[in-house]
């Protein structure tokens, strides 16, 4: 398809984005030199004086030859490459989350209660007190000594959170999802990796010292598990973190979509209606 455009002397070609089949024939063509502009569905549709018997190829061409489709925002090539990893990682997190569900409805099934008495049953204790009990411990007050020094339930109310009935088959259970929840974090660890090896290849922007991180609150359970910030502080050139409610999984967040270079939207209001926060003005009948 690319030769037989560039045969036929075409710089620029119209696509529209239908789920993630748009995605090797965008690559492709832009690989080759050709202007590609992704095209929203929607507003295709929405454009008024088309004829039932026009094919949609058709129609798009005859749109974008006289310069009433708009390109769609997309980040250079090395950003897609950590979007598509990052939005995986988004959904291995789903699924080992899915697996810690499947933890509590074992221990539920037990009539055991820690989960509902330490914070995170993923935690230090948690697991000490899951690999435990997969173990074959089913002693409350055996299994209460794990308890970590940090958790503000005490040790008698650890100890009655762990006496149910422990049954085989919810063991049996228990001990598959706690597998697969490890499972599921080894493969967002290996995630994890790839993306740091391909931030690592982005080049510094230093626009001088900027204000020391809070790095306190930072820290939560499906936070990378390399040090982001200083990647990010360095790709930026500024410390955004210093923006209240702006932490390195938010920041991430942003580049992985974005990039660094928001050269594209040349005002804040551009941007903002590309986020879609820009509340519609339009009146109909003095409404």
């Amino acid at each position: 398809l690319a030769d037989w455009l560039q045969q036929c002397r075409v710089d620029t070609v119209a696509l529209e984005s239908t789920g993630v089949y748009w995605i090797p024939l965008f690559q492709n063509l832009e690989a080759r030199g050709l202007a590609v502009h992704l095209v929203n569905a929607q507003h295709v549709h929405h454009v008024p004086g088309r004829k039932s018997d026009v094919l949609d190829c058709q129609w798009l061409q005859y749109l974008h030859a006289v310069g009433l489709l708009k390109a769609s925002f997309r980040p250079e090539q090395a950003v897609c490459e950590i979007r598509s990893l990052m939005r995986h990682r988004e959904n291995l997190v789903q699924m080992a989350c899915v697996h810690v569900q499947h933890m509590h409805k074992s221990l539920d099934q037990m009539n055991l209660q820690i989960h509902h008495v330490i914070s995170d049953i993923t935690g230090v204790t948690g697991l000490a007190i899951v690999d435990a009990i997969v173990a074959g411990n089913t002693d409350p007050k055996e299994l209460a000594k794990l308890r970590d020094y940090r958790i503000k339930a005490s040790m008698e109310t650890v100890t009655k959170s762990l006496v149910g009935d422990y049954r085989p088959e919810h063991i049996f259970t228990l001990k598959q999802s706690l597998t697969a929840y490890r499972h599921y974090q080894q493969l967002i660890a290996d995630c994890d990796h790839e993306v740091q090896r391909r931030i690592h290849t982005f080049q510094t922007k230093d626009d001088g010292p900027t204000a020391p991180a809070d790095c306190s609150s930072t820290s939560t359970p499906t936070a990378p598990t390399f040090d982001l910030h200083r990647h990010l502080e360095r790709i930026w050139g500024v410390d955004l973190t210093a923006i209240p409610g702006f932490d390195v999984v938010r920041i991430q967040t942003i580049f992985s979509e974005l990039g660094a270079d928001l050269s594209k939207f040349p005002t804040v209001d551009s941007f903002s209606s590309w986020l879609n926060l820009s509340p519609k003005d339009g009146t109909s009948a003095g409404r």
